[in-house]
């Protein structure tokens, strides 16, 4: 498994009962989403919805219905899975993960309501551990870039969705005139090993080449950047009060370096959606 500094120092702080991490990233380990971003609050509560807002928005491109199988590929905290559990009844609803520690979590917090079932599984995305034709619908909230191959990862999500079934994610897409230097701070910094090398285009491409249709490509950069405000305003928090999860100082150099690249339109957040 990669090394993750980004996890690492998140159960950290949440096993030592840090509140407002745990209200921020305790169920969602993603950027927010505002309709408005203008305006954005920055409280507790208010990126707490937003991150919220960011998975309902990545689960309803697919037309989301009652009844269906559902898998979260790169659950993480298992945030999008409780959302599905409380909006939808009859669901099959199945988180994989390649972190067994994020998985723990999940299994402790969330629970079945609903009429609906949860399972949290280990595995690798590139590699699905499940049928063909298992799915209606496969999700990867903010996590496609840790992945070892895109191209797997789609082979993989066409074999285990049934016919007419969706794939939805969300990733940063890439403008070719992104420096070097602030390339490689993204992929190798902070948030661990990422690839950041796929642009709008490729992703058609990839569609393409695995006999998706693209239903959804949507740009919602703009959408997102109350995120780097509210970060910076945890990192100060933390460094001020000094404690043994204080912010290290690869968090705050790695997300200036995605946010200048996002205002600059280096760096562009999308939300993709395929269907089989």
């Amino acid at each position: 498994m990669k090394k993750l500094p980004y996890f690492d120092y998140l159960l950290a702080s949440l096993n030592s009962d840090n509140e407002t991490l745990e209200k921020s990233f305790g169920r969602h380990v993603h950027w927010g989403y505002w309709e408005s971003p203008q305006h954005a609050t920055l409280s507790v509560e208010d990126f707490a919805e937003a991150a919220e807002n960011l998975s309902k928005l990545l689960y309803n491109v697919t037309g989301i219905s009652d009844g269906q199988a559902v898998l979260d590929v790169g659950c993480g905290f298992g945030g999008t899975i409780a959302s599905l559990n409380e909006n939808y009844t009859g669901m099959r609803l199945v988180g994989l993960n390649i972190d067994e520690r994020q998985l723990e979590r999940a299994r402790q917090n969330i629970h079945p309501i609903g009429n609906n079932t949860i399972e949290f599984q280990h595995g690798d995305a590139c590699a699905l551990p499940f049928s063909d034709h298992s799915f209606d619908i496969v999700l990867a909230v903010e996590c496609i870039f840790h992945f070892p191959s895109r191209e797997q990862f789609f082979k993989e999500a066409y074999r285990v969705l049934k016919p007419g079934g969706y794939l939805a994610l969300s990733d940063f897409t890439l403008n070719s005139l992104l420096p070097t230097g602030l390339r490689g701070q993204i992929n190798n910094g902070f948030f661990g090993a990422c690839d950041i090398g796929y642009s709008k285009d490729k992703y058609h491409e990839l569609a393409q080449a695995n006999n998706f249709s693209v239903c959804v490509d949507r740009d919602i950069t703009q959408n997102t950047l109350p995120t780097y405000r509210y970060l910076r305003s945890l990192f100060v928090q933390k460094d001020q009060q000094k404690t043994r999860q204080s912010s290290p100082f690869s968090a705050i150099y790695s997300t200036l370096a995605i946010e200048v690249a996002s205002r600059l339109r280096l760096l562009n957040y999308y939300v993709f959606s395929f269907n089989k």
